[in-house]
């Protein structure tokens, strides 16, 4: 059976409409925005884990067993990451995004989205950024680092701001001290980041605008969408820029459909665009 018969089958069988149906109630997790392919190994992760054969027998695990809800949630939104993950990006962002969003702005604020944010690393990597950038200059700026994404788990993580080793070590020793401290074998972020971030909680797709902003970074998240979906979210990602605006996706992600003619590729090899 090649793929798309696969997927075909899969959307056509009442037992897996349930399970989807279900999912929606119990967490509000809309299912069809995600590619079924990609769906479908997420949830036989935990099919597997719970000694099920069949969708029917799943859907009965989570209506009777609260902490699957939580595991579910987990392994559909899990995202391996770090702090400054993809190095060129971050040092073109650095060096080439920052100061052309510094030198141009009219008032003296920086807004920037970690749209799919996860456990906050992304937004906390460019407060850093922007720390390093501003330096003595900082207070003089009003600047808003927003961190969106649907997993509860993990915003509160990133509200928390304390990270693992193995999590931090793209981080010189020299910057982890000045913007970390370490207690019981874990970095807490200092309060001269928090300050600038905020975190909450927001569906890309469903979601309305979240504001207006200089530099959206939107990672390694559409790859798990459809084309049409994918393509609405870009969209929506130019309506939030301002003029001017940046817009840096994962490497393995492309603009598609006619979004491709609202940006202008600043730099392709590293998927960073302008409106």
């Amino acid at each position: 059976m090649d793929r798309n018969t696969e997927i075909k089958t899969l959307n056509e069988d009442s037992d897996f409409i349930e399970l989807k149906k279900t999912i929606n109630k119990k967490i509000g997790f809309n299912c069809d925005q995600y590619k079924p392919s990609h769906f479908k190994r997420r949830i036989d992760i935990r099919l597997r884990a719970n000694n099920c054969t069949e969708y029917s027998q799943y859907v009965k695990v989570l209506k009777n067993e609260p902490k699957e809800l939580e595991k579910l949630i987990d392994t559909l939104t899990v995202n391996v990451t770090e702090f400054f993950r993809n190095k060129e990006t971050y040092e073109l962002i650095e060096q080439k995004v920052l100061p052309e969003i510094l030198k141009k702005k009219n008032v003296s604020s920086v807004n920037v989205w970690s749209a799919g944010s996860s456990i906050g690393v992304e937004a906390y990597s460019v407060a850093i950024l922007l720390n390093k950038a501003l330096g003595s200059k900082i207070n003089r700026y009003n600047i808003k680092i927003l961190g969106t994404d649907i997993d509860n788990k993990s915003l509160n993580r990133a509200t928390e701001g304390i990270y693992t080793s193995m999590e931090v070590r793209n981080i010189d020793s020299n910057t982890l001290e000045t913007y970390f401290t370490f207690q019981d074998n874990k970095y807490h972020v200092k309060d001269k980041l928090k300050n600038l971030v905020k975190f909450k909680h927001h569906d890309l797709i469903s979601g309305g605008n979240v504001g207006n902003f200089d530099l959206i970074l939107c990672r390694n998240v559409t790859i798990y969408f459809e084309r049409e979906l994918q393509e609405k979210l870009y969209h929506k990602f130019h309506s939030s820029l301002v003029k001017e605006g940046f817009l840096v996706i994962g490497k393995t992600e492309t603009l598609v459909g006619d979004v491709k003619d609202l940006f202008v590729p600043f730099n392709l090899k590293e998927r960073v665009y302008r409106k």
